[in-house]
């Protein structure tokens, strides 16, 4: 800790496998007014299946615990739990042992609510006490075993920008891809880790958005798991109602018959989930068949709320070393295209940013 921060961790544990969780109440009633001085807090998950949602968002739908839980519920109707997700099937699992494939989680479905929902890792809001900020868990129970989780809130008043410098990043020649910027084959942590270091960082956060040019294209921090991103997450891509109308219909198979199956045989649970959204954000135009429509072709930006930048926590673990970028165990940086890059590349702007 240092006199122009202040850092708070916390261990939540989910009672439920979905649980959204008021961290600033658990904030207060272990730190007390710790963090009151502190214009602007962020708050960081190390999870891949729990995270914050945009304070914006928040305010949105006034802060109320039943509306950003109803607009989590909304998502299952998309994302069924028990659908042929290729990342739950384990025995195509061939990093996992036969002991790991006993235990390991069959939650596909809470990694693309994550992305669905436009859940973030990292966070920066607004101080305002009071308020409530909610650490939302999709897969917190598992076999009824309640998981333990890890979340960190920085408190910080002033935010200077040190760096500003930007990154082409290799794409394949598919029109849907996604490349997980972990790999230490592009190299690209390990610059930021030595700019860091170099710049002297201890504490603050590095930003990652594409170039404005960059279209057809998003980031998002999850899980790089292959049978996740480049089997079930395209699937979404290609057919947003494809896990919806198989899990309950088991009707979906001929792609050229997605739109008019979907209105014959997804309407009802495709008008549910669209009211659930509609009433959650509080909206009250009636949308039901246009947007019926609408996620049938929409594009992916709209399939999923995918991001144009993620936001990665910089830490360390005492006040004299350098500061380097924080991710849970399971957590990558990842890159999802839906239409061919020009030269076979997108570019990155990347912002390295000091707390004071």
């Amino acid at each position: 800790m240092t006199s122009s921060t202040a850092e708070i961790n916390l261990e939540l544990q989910p009672e439920t496998r979905v649980a959204v969780i008021d961290v600033s109440k658990r904030v207060f009633a272990q730190h007390g007014d710790l963090l009151a001085p502190f214009c602007k807090l962020l708050y960081c998950s190390f999870h891949t299946t729990a995270g914050y949602l945009e304070q914006s968002l928040c305010a949105r739908i006034n802060h109320s615990r039943e509306s950003v839980e109803a607009l989590v519920q909304s998502t299952q109707r998309l994302f069924p739990a028990g659908a042929p997700y290729r990342h739950d099937q384990m025995h195509l699992r061939s990093e996992l042992s036969e002991a790991q494939k006993l235990v390991e989680p069959q939650n596909a479905d809470s990694h693309l609510k994550f992305i669905s929902l436009g859940l973030e890792n990292c966070v920066t809001y607004d101080n305002r006490p009071g308020l409530p900020v909610f650490f939302i868990d999709l897969d917190g129970v598992y076999r009824g075993t309640h998981r333990l989780r890890q979340t960190t809130i920085v408190g910080f008043n002033e935010a200077e920008e040190v760096v500003d410098l930007h990154l082409n990043v290799p794409m394949s020649n598919h029109a849907i891809d996604s490349i997980n910027l972990k790999d230490p084959r592009l190299g690209i942590i390990e610059q930021l880790n030595e700019l860091l270091a170099q710049y002297e960082i201890r504490k603050g956060k590095i930003v990652l958005s594409l170039e404005p040019g960059e279209q057809h294209a998003g980031l998002t921090v999850n899980e790089y798991e292959t049978l996740l991103m480049k089997h079930d997450l395209a699937e979404v891509l290609h057919n947003p109602l494809r896990f919806m109308a198989e899990k309950g219909f088991n009707l979906l198979r001929d792609p050229m018959a997605i739109r008019s199956k979907a209105k014959n045989y997804v309407k009802y649970d495709l008008v549910q989930f669209v009211n659930e959204v509609i009433d959650a954000l509080g909206l009250n135009e009636s949308l039901v068949e246009r947007v019926i429509d609408r996620i049938a072709a929409a594009s992916a930006s709209r399939r999923l709320r995918m991001k144009r930048s993620v936001t990665l926590l910089v830490n360390n673990p005492d006040d004299e070393s350098p500061g380097s970028a924080v991710l849970g165990t399971y957590q990558s940086p990842i890159l999802v295209q839906w239409h061919k890059a020009e030269d076979q590349a997108r570019r990155l702007n990347v912002r390295l940013v000091r707390f004071e």
